[in-house]
């Protein structure tokens, strides 16, 4: 017995030997993680994670099936506002009830602006009468595209009446903005996605007041209107005439893709590009540089504020008496804000513009500048006013790269300050050679490098999960177009806009032309080598959630213990990447073309024309770098088109009724765009109720098991996503004869 007990003992001890290390560890991890979150409040980090807050609320406003209320919404911001001041001694009770306010809130402000820009959309294809005002013009090589802001509208299905329209014309405009046209126009109602979770131009149309789209036919009259336009109407007209015509001086100027990229990157008019140089630019990695982007945004303000700052510095009396460097600040915010009316405001300068603003501000009130807040309050102001360009690539991209180039710029501050770090967080102790590592890429002469490549690492999910591509020497071409930015591009665009008017402004275009010729040499060459992009498969739905997250992680948290919840973060969503929902068949929402895996494995598309916009929107997601023009391996004539799927099922897409016949008979798959009659006796039919139902479909077929994707949710109803009237179960739209003739 007593050997038993001195056993037992033994093993007690043993047990609690090992339990010590564990606890030691569980305790040491604690203290650090409670060090690690004091110095984040202390740094008052955690504000910034409210703007993200607001961010998603607004995306859960888009990621209803129906239409929230509004009074909901409202009550339950002014609930959890109310809440977060009430609690505000609590400190945990209070972060939480902010939190949820700025969720509310984003959720909030998107119904909000839903409410607010809420339009007739034309419900179907139709050719219309229109009269209304020319807000916007866009000149192209050939034709033109232009915004009529509709002042009357008849013939138009349902007798809609939307608020604006985009409409093309091919031949020479002899119109510009501001005028008050009539014309006869072929107008469809804007396309929705062509495939579940992709870009829909139905919803960015709808936020930006487009009911229609569609083309001109025939001629185009100037004509006197009815009222005097309104003077915001003749302000914005006046600059994009002005636009329009300093763009078209440039590329007469310059000619070809040379003067196209010029107008682009002075004015923001990128319709003289041809598709031969967006493909290299895009290749290149470089396709920002058509783009009025943030760092010419930064640059302006940085020249108005350093000229005007030396230039009221020339005057002694200036310079010794009064607040010079405040008084350019200010004027530098006018410089910036005029700019961005100029080139045509766009969200990556409007965050810029913001940003800016932010900065020129602390320097008028003796406070720090630059920082991540500046980005925080940039990202409420999107949220209050564009929440829906939250959804867009150009805020993803343009929001992720200077958090990134940020966070890079705080490390450079840190290294430089007395270290704060307590022992185990971060670097105290740590070896020389990381030391020196450190002081290289942040102080050093890698240090540009280094912050291209965080800023590319930071946009990488975005661009591919929204372009299905990568560019591996974006390295290269991303300090390529600074340089053109910064030595070429925005110095002749301030001083051309102001040599223009006196005609002494060729010189600068040629200065600029020059540089441009430069970055596309260089752009070939990079593009013709090998692997210059990589295609890349849609992303599983909740793989660029996990993505957003984990750059959100590595940027706005400061202590290493805390940015590495950015490794499981990009674990999971890296993991979505790889295994994202491929197809094998996808149809258009309109039925009017089709994507078919053939039993070779490559996608073969259908339909009629080209399918340039759409079939390259499927290749791409499928990871195929064909161009739509190669992927037409298919049998099709003016009836239709026929091809079989990777599992043998016969597909008939039918253009006219008289397939239906056959095609029903025989197939296993009959798409359309009309209604199929009740007698078709295909196991699955696709037409214009189904996909009205659906929206874009895609399928993917498992042994005996096919899965279906809908683009839109069952019972949805959003204002840009009408739910489809209710009709028949099927009504009959082949002739009677046909009708019998199936049964």
């Amino acid at each position: 017995m007593a050997g038993r007990g001195a056993r037992a003992a033994g093993a007690v001890d043993r047990a609690g030997e090992a339990v010590l290390p564990r606890l030691a560890l569980a305790r040491v991890l604690g203290d650090a993680w409670r060090a690690a979150i004091a110095r984040e409040i202390a740094l008052r980090r955690p504000f910034l994670w409210l703007p993200v807050a607001a961010g998603a609320g607004a995306l859960l406003y888009f990621g209803a099936d129906r239409e929230p209320s509004l009074a909901v919404a409202s009550g339950a911001f002014a609930i959890c506002a109310a809440l977060a001041i009430a609690l505000r001694d609590h400190r945990a009770a209070r972060a939480l009830f902010l939190a949820l306010a700025c969720l509310s809130g984003g959720f909030l402000s998107a119904a909000w602006r839903a409410a607010r820009v809420d339009a007739p959309i034309v419900p179907r294809a139709g050719v219309g009468f229109l009269t209304g005002f020319v807000e916007e013009l866009d000149p192209r090589r050939s034709g033109a595209r232009f915004i009529l802001r509709v002042a009357s509208a008849e013939g138009l299905p349902g007798d809609a009446r939307p608020r604006r329209v985009r409409l093309t014309t091919r031949g020479e405009p002899k119109f510009a903005a501001g005028d008050f046209i009539a014309l006869k126009a072929r107008v469809l109602p804007p396309a929705h996605a062509a495939l579940p979770g992709g870009y829909d131009f139905a919803r960015d149309a709808f936020f930006a007041g487009l009911g229609g789209v569609g083309n001109a036919l025939g001629r185009v009259e100037i004509m006197p209107p009815p009222d005097p336009p309104p003077l915001s109407l003749r302000f914005f007209a006046s600059v994009d005439r002005l636009r329009n015509d300093l763009a078209r001086r440039v590329y007469d100027r310059l000619g070809g893709d040379a003067g196209a990229i010029a107008a682009a990157m002075v004015t923001g008019k990128r319709d003289f590009l041809s598709e031969e140089a967006k493909e290299l630019i895009r290749r290149a990695g470089i396709f920002h540089i058509i783009t009025i982007s943030g760092v010419q945004m930064t640059l302006v303000a940085g020249l108005f504020f350093v000229g005007l700052r030396r230039l009221l510095a020339l005057s002694r009396t200036l310079a010794l008496n009064y607040p010079i460097k405040k008084w350019s600040a200010a004027l530098a915010i006018l410089g910036a804000i005029f700019y961005d009316i100029a080139t045509g405001s766009r969200v990556g300068t409007e965050r810029a513009l913001v940003m800016t603003s932010v900065m020129l501000i602390a320097v008028i009130f003796d406070r720090p500048s630059l920082s991540m807040r500046n980005l925080a309050f940039a990202v409420f102001f999107v949220v209050a006013f564009e929440p829906e360009a939250l959804l867009g690539a150009s805020f993803q991209l343009s929001f992720a790269a200077v958090a990134a180039l940020v966070a890079v710029y705080e490390a450079r501050g840190e290294m430089a300050a007395p270290r704060r770090e307590p022992p185990l967080s971060a670097a105290r102790g740590a070896p020389p050679w990381r030391e020196n590592l450190s002081g290289l890429l942040l102080r050093g002469p890698g240090a540009p490098l280094f912050a291209t490549f965080c800023a590319t690492s930071a946009t990488a999910s975005f661009m591919a999960g929204n372009f299905h591509e990568l560019s591996p020497y974006v390295l290269i071409g991303n300090p390529l177009t600074l340089a053109i930015i910064e030595f070429f591009a925005v110095p002749a665009a301030l001083l051309g806009a102001m040599l223009y008017p006196f005609g002494l402004d060729a010189l600068v275009w040629s200065y600029l032309g020059f540089g441009i010729d430069l970055v596309t040499r260089i752009a070939g060459f990079i593009g013709a080598a090998p692997g210059a992009s990589l295609p890349v498969r849609s992303f599983a739905p909740f793989a660029l959630v996990f993505l957003s997250l984990a750059v959100l992680s590595a940027v706005l948290w400061r202590s290493w213990l805390l940015r590495a919840s950015a490794i499981p973060f990009a674990a999971i969503g890296l993991y979505g990447a790889a295994n994202g929902e491929g197809f094998d068949m996808a149809v258009a929402p309109s039925g009017e073309a089709a994507a078919v895996r053939r039993p070779s494995g490559e996608l073969a598309l259908l339909g009629r024309g080209k399918l340039s916009f759409i079939g390259e929107q499927w290749l791409r997601a499928d990871a195929d770098a064909r161009a739509p023009a190669d992927a037409r391996g298919v049998s099709c004539d003016e009836l239709g088109c026929v091809t079989t799927t990777i599992d043998g099922r016969f597909v008939a897409l039918v253009f006219d009724r008289r397939a239906l016949i056959e095609d029903c008979a025989r197939a296993q798959i009959v798409i359309a765009s009309f209604d199929a009659p009740a007698g078709c006796g295909a196991p699955i039919v696709l037409d214009r109720r189904k996909l009205a139902e659906t929206g874009a479909v895609t399928l993917r077929f498992a042994s005996e098991r096919i899965d279906w994707r809908m683009a839109r949710a069952p019972g949805e109803d959003r204002p840009w996503s009408r739910a489809p009237l209710r009709r028949p179960e099927r009504e009959t739209s082949a002739s009677a004869d046909e009708e019998e003739r199936i049964e």
